[in-house]
């Protein structure tokens, strides 16, 4: 089975921004773990980030094509404010659980309302970096 992840702006600044809320480890710690679990659970995991509304949306559109199976979403900040991303997911018909590492629900009131959660299989909050492991354990599972 082939995951991408998908993670959006300011991800790439995991480990030094805000540790307090995001934790110490690095983007590249997260996912390189991810890909180990996968690895072990029979999936090939494979990651992208940007900090651009569109080159996130074209990397999940030519997810149609090249035998992405799943999607784990992190969008950031566009989780609250996109909805072209929101648009990008229900149009490539993957199933999709959109993970963020703090609880999005328990901070800011901006930050309670997710363009993504209507169209996404599944939300995973607050739990750190074990929500993109849920979020994989799932995918593999069948969650649609």
């Amino acid at each position: 089975m082939k995951i991408l992840v998908v993670n959006g702006p300011n991800l790439n600044l995991l480990g030094t921004r805000e540790p307090e809320i995001y934790g110490t480890k690095t983007l590249d710690d997260v996912m390189e773990s991810l890909q180990k679990t996968g690895l072990d659970l029979g999936a090939e995991v494979r990651w992208f980030q940007s900090n651009h509304e569109g080159a996130l949306i074209d990397r999940i559109q030519a997810a149609r094509d090249d035998g992405t199976e799943g999607l784990i979403l992190n969008p950031g900040g566009l989780t609250h404010t996109s909805v072209s991303l929101r648009d990008c997911i229900s149009g490539v018909s993957l199933p999709t659980i959109e993970v963020h590492l703090s609880n999005i629900h328990a901070r800011e009131t901006f930050r309670h309302h997710s363009f993504i959660a209507p169209v996404a299989a599944g939300q995973i909050v607050g739990l750190g970096a074990l929500g993109y492991e849920l979020a994989l354990r799932a995918l593999i599972q069948g969650v649609r």
